[in-house]
């Protein structure tokens, strides 16, 4: 039986880049360009690895609300408490498809920040109720990673993810696989813009 390896969320360790002043005749350097976090490719997904979702999301009656309202969801488990009082639950419970989605974006960081498209979900299984006032936390381990045949600038990932609430609970878990670019099929600068100004140290408002 393999060994999970657990990788943490963090910054990739790139080479800075010296930026110039555009409205210097001298070329003043002003700063060095520390790239942010640009997510993963394709080529850095390992079988086995597990991925600690960074971001816990704590979810409020607003959010179970507002839910209900931007996906009509008429049920009244989720928003009329003497309905749902009267329930085994004793108390309105979130709704499941908002417990999927809050999984979905934890797992954004890790996962999915240089996808380009899902090509499902399956085997979703709800098996804790989720109530406003509960933190949700995701993890997620690499089942499957292969390369595209109809698309040599990408790799098939497949992974599962589970949700824990505060008490270490599993509340959901699902299977997903999608589409991810290869190391380099991107623009480095993902079309950022050219400052008209350099930044330096001594900035004023």
């Amino acid at each position: 039986m393999g060994t999970a390896t657990v990788t943490e969320s963090g910054p990739q360790q790139v080479q800075g880049r010296i930026r110039m002043s555009p409205s210097s005749g001298t070329g003043r350097a002003t700063g060095t360009v520390r790239p942010g976090w640009s997510g993963r490719f394709y080529e850095d997904f390992t079988v086995g690895d597990i991925y600690e979702h960074p971001l816990g999301r704590t979810v409020s009656d607003a959010d179970n609300t507002w839910f209900t309202l931007l996906t009509m969801n008429t049920n009244e488990m989720h928003f009329n408490e003497v309905y749902a009082g009267h329930s085994e639950f004793g108390r309105p419970l979130v709704v499941s498809t908002l417990t999927l989605a809050v999984a979905v974006g934890q797992s954004v960081t890790d996962l999915t920040q240089n996808a380009f498209a899902n090509l499902g979900w399956d085997d979703v299984r709800m098996t804790a109720p989720v109530f406003a006032g509960d933190t949700l936390w995701s993890e997620s381990i690499v089942l499957e990673a292969r390369a595209s045949a109809s698309r040599p600038a990408a790799g098939l990932v497949t992974v599962r993810t589970r949700t824990l609430n505060q008490r270490g609970e599993q509340v959901c878990s699902f299977r997903r696989t999608f589409y991810v670019h290869r190391r380099g099929a991107l623009p480095a600068d993902r079309h950022r813009p050219r400052p008209t100004a350099p930044l330096g140290l001594d900035d004023t408002p």
